[in-house]
């Protein structure tokens, strides 16, 4: 079946070459030229990608973000002109998968829909996961990885569940604060600093020399292979 890509772009030229692009890569591309309709359409159509520009007529990009992770796990590219360093954080804060700044080139846009797609960030059965080396077991909260096991807290559980469900999106620390703790307590991004360098420590055990949570400095942590 071929994937379903919804572009949100309000340059026609622009929105239109991407269209060309993607079908050529056998995408079927679908076309919004403004923001006010993109959340109601991802609602009923479900995409297998959005391809979001920032600034947008009738909704800005963020918004519309902000609105469909609610409801959504759909992978997100963002798209814009600007190259501000809070724009890239605050997209990424509200679950942007990846981001891409103008100009650009439609052959890379192509290439950045390829790669968000193959880490298919599609939620995993809540009990049991399996991505890459490890399996998930809530039930035991443990892991299993080449034959070997080892046994999490609660807290370091959940903290690599949220990061396995979603490989190579970066999720910030205050993603993962309401992925573990279901009270929403308020903690210091040191502490969940502190529950990242335990579990690095205890997946060490499991998979020497594998390192499968990077950091993103001065944003958060993805799970991702190698």
């Amino acid at each position: 079946m071929t994937a379903r890509i919804l572009v949100v772009e309000d340059e026609p030229r622009l929105a239109e070459l991407l269209r060309d692009y993607l079908k050529g890569a056998d995408y079927d591309a679908e076309l919004l030229l403004e923001g006010s309709g993109a959340v109601s359409w991802v609602r009923d159509n479900a995409p297998a990608l959005v391809l979001l520009d920032l600034m947008l007529p009738g909704k800005d990009g963020l918004s519309i973000c902000r609105e469909v992770r609610a409801f959504s796990d759909v992978p997100i590219i963002m798209t814009t002109a600007s190259v501000e360093e809070i724009d890239r954080l605050i997209g990424l804060e509200l679950g942007a998968d990846d981001y891409v700044c103008k100009p650009y080139s439609p052959r890379e846009v192509v290439a950045r829909v390829k790669a968000v797609l193959r880490r298919g960030a599609q939620r995993a059965d809540p009990e049991s996961s399996s991505a890459g080396p490890l399996k998930l077991n809530q039930a035991s909260l443990r892991v299993q990885a080449e034959g070997r096991e080892i046994e999490l807290t609660a807290v370091e559980f959940a903290l690599l569940q949220a990061l396995h469900r979603a490989p190579g999106r970066i999720l910030s620390r205050n993603q993962l604060m309401d992925r573990i703790y279901d009270d929403h307590r308020i903690v210091s991004d040191r502490t969940i600093d502190s529950h990242v360098n335990k579990l690095r420590r205890k997946l060490d055990e499991l998979l020497p020399e594998r390192e499968l949570i990077h950091s993103v400095y001065g944003v958060g942590y993805r799970y991702e292979e190698g």
